[in-house]
């Protein structure tokens, strides 16, 4: 891992700890603001609360930030947090509700905010390991490799 990524990652990784931590300790007062999105869960998975959405999103971001932030799976794990961004972003920080001016700054800088790190976990999610070719790479390999195979095999067959 390379010194840009060993310092980037758990910066990145930094505010989905501390949020997530802090989420799981106050998941019931957490609840309010999450119960429209519990009520159309629960269409589809009765047993779904508000309480319970907040934590199992407050896991996700602490199991995934403590994984990327030590290098774990770290494509994987911005993966898993960018996922739940929409539905925090969109339940957490909705400054079109707010009347008062200074409240819809703040909401509308914190919306904003998620969705900046959204993009960055993205970027995160499709950066290469220095070490390891991406995904795509490995793969266009391995059947350019199998081609490769199957043609040496039918040389041989011929000869």
């Amino acid at each position: 891992m390379t010194l840009l990524r060993t310092v980037a990652r758990p910066m990145l990784a930094s505010m989905f700890l501390y949020g997530g931590t802090m989420a799981l300790r106050n998941a019931p007062a957490m609840a309010p603001k999450v119960q429209p999105l519990a009520d159309k869960v629960q269409k589809v998975m009765p047993s779904a609360d508000a309480v319970t959405l907040a934590r199992v999103n407050a896991a996700v971001h602490v199991a995934a930030g403590l994984s990327l932030a030590t290098g774990h799976f770290p494509r994987a794990s911005a993966l898993a947090i960018a996922a739940t961004m929409p539905a925090t972003t969109a339940t957490g920080h909705q400054f079109w509700k707010e009347t008062d001016p200074d409240a819809r700054r703040n909401q509308t800088i914190h919306f904003m905010k998620n969705v900046s790190m959204t993009g960055g976990l993205l970027l995160s999610a499709l950066d290469p390991d220095p070490h390891k070719k991406w995904v795509g790479a490995r793969a266009k390999k391995k059947v350019a490799d199998a081609g490769h195979a199957i043609a040496d095999q039918v040389d041989e067959l011929r000869s």
